[in-house]
């Protein structure tokens, strides 16, 4: 039996991939933000479904949810930082406290809670850690730049953590979802509250009015992204990024191939740059 520790469960991917868990007969530990959802959610398995009141950003709460998290299941095998949402609106538009308040769910939330857990998972000197970044993390969309900054912040410090917690067996994954049928584009999803009409009709605005109109309608089904994970969680190789969905795939091959395209075009430049010899 596995033990997990999962932000965000009242909905979307941390809900499906909780369901998941404990339909293998695991215990989970699921974070919400009312204790209305926290009833819900321990309904599911009664005594394998405990629920903790979390608001990630609260850095302060972090240390004891996790703490507590350790008494109810006795040990933690897996977390899962799924917790955050989507801020839309260009650069411009999005306000500083907007922008910190993103970063602060998307990015220092999650490794908070990673901080808080690690001394248990390095004493055991096991686990795994999945850090649901986006696609977003790897392009930066209009109308998602500070969103993109996050999930690129957490690809970066995850992609570090890897490589620090390797010694110790305990295994990181990076999840890349593309676009699923949860709450993101829905209720979860935030829009800047300024917006600049010299804006109507680029790609910045064009991006904010679509997102009212892709919930609903996303390609992914967020139950198999749950099997997804845990078929990364069974692996005895796992990646370090998972992308999840056809579309992310596509997106994702086409901005690596852009990339290194662009880096042979610029190459000789790139490397006129050293020292010349004898200097």
């Amino acid at each position: 039996m596995t033990n997990w520790l999962i932000t965000g469960v009242s909905s979307g991917f941390g809900l499906e991939l909780a369901r998941a868990a404990l339909a293998r007969g695991d215990t989970v530990v699921g974070t919400v933000r009312q204790a209305a959802q926290a009833d819900r959610f321990e309904q599911l398995a009664p005594g394998r479904a405990h629920a903790l009141l979390l608001d990630v950003t609260r850095i302060d709460q972090v240390e004891p949810a996790v703490q507590k998290a350790l008494k109810l299941a006795r040990t933690i095998d897996v977390l899962v930082n799924n917790a955050g949402y989507g801020l839309f609106g260009a650069i411009e538009e999005v306000s500083d406290a907007e922008g910190r308040q993103v970063m602060d769910t998307n990015l220092f939330g999650p490794l908070a809670v990673v901080r808080a857990l690690l001394p248990h998972l390095r004493e055991r000197r096991a686990g795994h850690i999945f850090n649901v970044a986006s696609v977003a993390g790897v392009i930066g969309f209009p109308a998602c730049g500070l969103y993109a900054a996050s999930k690129f912040a957490l690809e970066g410090a995850t992609e570090a953590l890897a490589t620090e917690l390797a010694p110790f067996d305990i295994r990181v994954t990076i999840v890349e979802p593309g676009g699923f049928r949860t709450q993101f584009a829905g209720g979860s999803q935030r829009q800047a509250a300024l917006r600049i009409e010299a804006y109507a009709g680029t790609p910045a605005h064009k991006a904010r009015d679509h997102i009212a109109h892709y919930h609903g309608h996303e390609p992914g089904d967020p139950a198999k992204a749950a099997a997804a994970i845990i078929r990364v969680l069974e692996a005895p190789q796992p990646p370090l990024r998972l992308v999840l969905g056809a579309d992310a795939v596509g997106m994702l091959r086409g901005a690596y191939e852009s990339r290194v395209k662009q880096l042979a075009e610029w190459e000789s430049v790139s490397v006129a740059t050293a020292i010349d010899a004898g200097q």
